[in-house]
């Protein structure tokens, strides 16, 4: 600072300044320090004067001394309306006499007090004041006057009070309907769900249920579901099963996502176009639909699998046929060539040779007719299937024998298992010879506790069925011979049926691999490993 500026200052600090006190401002009284250079005290009175916001100055009873333009354009009432009048003429009894207790209590101890009061306006109109007030002092620390400053919010806590409303609305709406809503963040966290997603929350014993539907849906839409988050596009009525076990059947849900945007709400972003991205996912169950729908579709499948039943015992019966058959057709062949190649005796050997080209011709035929009679094989086409809804399918046909067995049935599905591509009555036979299998093998044996556990998981190549019973078990030296055709562990059936043959056959089609656990020791282990993709029959 020069010498010059600093000997119009006499008496002040380097960079102050001297600015009238609000109160003398209006008395044109002496000026308070500040800093920067000496501002003219009219300048103030210019600045409250011309201020969108609504001052008064009162007394220590609350009698008005000041008030500026915007205070009289705010409550209607002239300058000189209000200049020794009290600021209670501005207030409403929809105020609560609580809020002015507490107003006038922090008054008395010196601080300052802000708040919302309802006031009213010359023409008797109201409006949501928010008021601060402050307390003054004069220079010996006395309180002299208060500091009123006003601002009218009606328009802003009318706007607040509509969203407000319309949130409440939405949720209640929302709340209120049968479809799970849920809205998820760019790593599937949920950040707002309904009534519906927590009963669905409570039923799945705790886990998330979007954890489990996303699961699904990834299985089910596979690359499509990748492009969807990738280019946040929508996808609808995607529809997926959930299979919980036990107890519990097949749950179905149509699934549809979009998502949404939400700008930044941070100050920062205030200037920015920044977003979020969220997932908006649906979900109706569908499951009594389903249901219905499934029952018709079991009804039917039972009567094909009856039907394929019979083909298959027709195709064991006549393959045994056949099987013993050949035997004395080829001893027949074997002495017709024996005797084709001696040169003694040579018109008994002729007669004999005719005789046994006679027999042998009609061996041949029989076998040739035998093979065209028995019943073709069930169609092999292969089509994604679920390997749980196979085994779920069997298990509702099987019920019967199971309860009159006295079989219980723990049932241990995963949740979500990828598509198998394999055939589906094929697949649907081989569950059923296991189970009927182990319901034959505990029928007969003595243990009281008769239970089968079915279990299926899944890797990211492989789908893996395990089958326990708590029968007898298979002996250790027969664990190769019971997948020789014809061989059966049951005396009184020897030589009939194609035992694990059948089963070992279709398992070896489908690419995959049977397994009897030889560590299993409280009765028979079998696992059943299939792979995503099946081979080719």
């Amino acid at each position: 600072m020069s010498k010059k500026t600093q000997g119009r200052h006499t008496g002040t600090k380097d960079n102050e300044i001297l600015i009238p006190s609000f109160e003398s401002f209006l008395k044109g009284g002496n000026p308070i320090r500040a800093a920067s250079s000496i501002l003219p005290s009219a300048l103030f009175h210019h600045v409250v004067d011309q201020s969108s916001t609504a001052i008064s100055i009162t007394d220590t009873h609350a009698n008005i001394l000041y008030a500026n333009p915007a205070f009289s354009e705010m409550t209607g009432y002239a300058i000189d309306e209000v200049i020794g009048k009290n600021e209670s003429m501005l207030s409403d009894k929809n105020t609560p006499r609580s809020v002015y207790q507490a107003l006038w209590a922090t008054l008395k101890r010196g601080n300052s007090w802000c708040g919302l009061l309802v006031n009213r306006r010359k023409d008797g109109t109201q409006y949501l004041a928010e008021v601060t007030i402050s307390p003054i002092t004069d220079d010996d620390g006395n309180l002299s006057h208060y500091l009123g400053i006003h601002r009218d919010i009606s328009e802003l806590h009318k706007l607040q009070k509509k969203v407000m409303n319309q949130k409440a609305l939405i949720e209640t709406v929302v709340d209120a309907a049968p479809v799970m809503v849920v809205l998820l963040d760019q790593n599937d966290k949920v950040i707002l769900d309904n009534h519906a997603y927590k009963k669905l929350h409570s039923s799945f014993q705790g886990k998330e249920p979007t954890d489990i539907l996303i699961t699904a849906l990834r299985e089910k839409m596979g690359k499509k579901y990748d492009d969807f988050r990738k280019n946040h596009t929508a996808f609808e009525n995607q529809e997926i099963s959930i299979d919980q076990g036990g107890k519990h059947e097949s749950r179905w849900f149509s699934c549809s996502g979009v998502w949404v945007e939400e700008k930044d709400e941070s100050i920062i972003g205030f200037f920015s176009s920044d977003k979020q991205n969220y997932l908006l996912l649906t979900a109706i169950e569908t499951t009594s639909m389903k249901r219905q729908q499934e029952e018709l579709r079991r009804t039917a499948m039972r009567e094909l699998i009856i039907e394929e039943e019979w083909g298959q015992t027709m195709r064991e019966t006549m393959a045994g046929a056949i099987y013993q058959f050949q035997k004395p057709v080829n001893l027949i062949a074997a002495a017709t060539g024996i005797l084709g190649r001696r040169k003694d005796d040579k018109n008994e050997n002729t007669a004999l040779k005719n005789v046994l080209n006679q027999a042998l011709s009609s061996g041949q035929e029989a076998l040739k007719t035998i093979r065209e009679s028995m019943p073709s094989k069930p169609d092999d086409r292969r089509t994604p299937l679920n390997l749980n809804q196979v085994i779920r399918d069997v298990l509702s046909i099987s019920t019967g024998r199971l309860i009159s067995q006295g079989v219980v049935v723990d049932w241990k599905p995963a949740m979500v298992l990828p598509a198998l591509l394999g055939s589906e009555k094929r697949l649907q036979g081989v569950f059923k010879q296991l189970i009927d299998n182990a319901i034959e093998a505990m029928s007969k044996h003595r243990h009281s506790s008769r239970e089968l556990t079915i279990t299926t998981f899944a890797d990211d190549q492989f789908v893996y069925v395990t089958i326990k019973d708590t029968g007898p078990g298979i002996p250790e030296e027969l664990r190769v011979k019971v997948f020789e055709p014809f061989f059966t562990t049951n005396p009184g059936k020897k030589g009939a049926g194609m035992g694990l043959s059948s089963v070992q056959e279709v398992i070896n089609d489908h690419a995959g691999s049977l397994i009897i656990d030889p560590a299993f020791q409280d009765g028979c282990c079998i696992r059943i490993i299939l792979p995503f993709s099946a081979g080719s029959s």
